[in-house]
């Protein structure tokens, strides 16, 4: 089974089953909350749940079927692995008549929901994943090195370091001469270690393009460090933590975990700041509905901030695929449109396949004094 990843994302945002619909399924498979028991029935509830929808809805027989054996195809998946799935999380997209399959492990445990729609429904999944960077854990002392990949709130170690560097040693000789000579010595070949480190950590990121460094490194040694990184090491260097190179692994994930909701916390916040300047002078940014799906439309949008939990109804022209909040025939080719159940998660999916970011924004914030959704655009209105 897959996990998550921005390339999934952007596979699901394109996909479009036309004339067909997509089953979107999630599921809370958190152990740490659920026993198997519960979350087997939880399960069986949701297909349950969804067989007796698909009756209701008014589409064609052969569209129905496609959605019923969707369901049949999720309930072998969940026959066969559900009792073995270690993730805190599932979803699986299908559509039966178009041969699509695609089942995702995920880091966090979903709301869980089973939609049919024209799409995949991946705003939950990007809501996961803008909660997550690739990071670089650096951990360094006055003799080793070591470095970490954490990503979706797992450890991987990628690389160590020991260097030869002699004890400190006390004064010795005449008036201390002898002492002070051997902890240039010493000093030196410290100072060499940190130059090793840091250009290791370059070349790690040459290597990797991971989006943040975390930085453990004795307050001592911070003055000597600094100036050996390199300045894109520096852009990336996200905050310091207290962990030390021989620290478990385990240990050092509960740090970077910790810290990893904080950075989410303060990168949210600094991009509804940024969004609030540039409206409040008129630059590069829109705000409400209306006006973020016109550039969405566009495809001018540079990030895409939207409350969470933020929905609505919408329409979505077939033909030129622009979506609107009430246009019933699309302006730009006249089109008659089509409703779309959540036109706020087909503006994400938008953005998305437009390599656009999107901060989903945890209420309440200043975001909903802008109509609970706004961008900031690439060029100037």
């Amino acid at each position: 089974m897959k996990r998550l990843s921005r390339e999934s994302i952007e596979v699901l945002s394109r996909f479009k089953g036309d004339p067909f619909w997509t089953t979107s399924f999630y599921l809370d498979t958190d152990k740490g909350k659920f026993t198997k028991k519960e979350i087997g029935l939880a399960f069986k509830n949701l297909l349950a749940e969804g067989r007796a929808r698909i009756e209701t809805l008014a589409l064609p027989k052969d569209r129905k079927d496609s959605l019923l054996a969707d369901l049949e195809r999720i309930a072998a998946f969940g026959a066969q692995s559900l009792a073995a799935h270690l993730q805190p999380g599932l979803a699986i997209f299908a559509c039966a008549k178009k041969k699509f399959w695609e089942a995702l492990a995920l880091p966090h445990g979903p709301r869980n929901r089973l939609l049919f729609d024209q799409n995949p429904y991946v705003r939950p999944l990007v809501a996961i994943f803008d909660h997550y960077r690739r990071l670089c854990v650096f951990l360094v002392n006055r003799r080793d090195a070591r470095w970490y990949e954490v990503f979706m709130e797992e450890i991987a170690p990628l690389q160590d370091l020991a260097s030869d560097v002699p004890g400190r040693v006390k004064g010795g000789g005449f008036e201390g001469t002898e002492g002070k000579r051997i902890e240039r010595h010493v000093e030196a070949h410290v100072l060499d270690h940190l130059k090793k480190s840091a250009q290791l950590t370059f070349d790690l990121f040459k290597k990797n393009r991971f989006d943040g460094l975390l930085l453990g490194c004795e307050e001592k040694y911070r003055a000597e460090l600094d100036p050996l990184l390199h300045a894109y090491l520096k852009e990336r260097l996200l905050g310091q933590l207290k962990a030390k190179p021989g620290d478990p692994p385990a240990e050092i994930l509960k740090e970077v975990v910790g810290l990893e909701e904080e950075i989410a916390q303060r990168s949210a916040e600094e991009t509804i700041d940024k969004l609030s300047a540039e409206l409040e002078r008129g630059g590069r940014a829109c705000s409400g509905l209306k006006d973020s799906l016109r550039h969405v439309n566009q495809g001018d949008v540079q990030i895409l901030a939207v409350s969470h939990n933020f929905s609505k109804e919408g329409r979505r022209c077939p033909s030129c695929r622009f979506l609107y909040v009430e246009e019933t025939v699309c302006p730009v080719c006249d089109t008659p449109t089509q409703a779309v159940l959540d036109v706020v998660d087909e503006a994400i999916e938008a953005a998305v396949a437009q390599n656009a970011q999107v901060k989903q924004v945890t209420p309440p914030s200043k975001l909903d004094h802008y109509g609970k959704i706004g961008a900031l655009l690439r060029y100037k209105i």
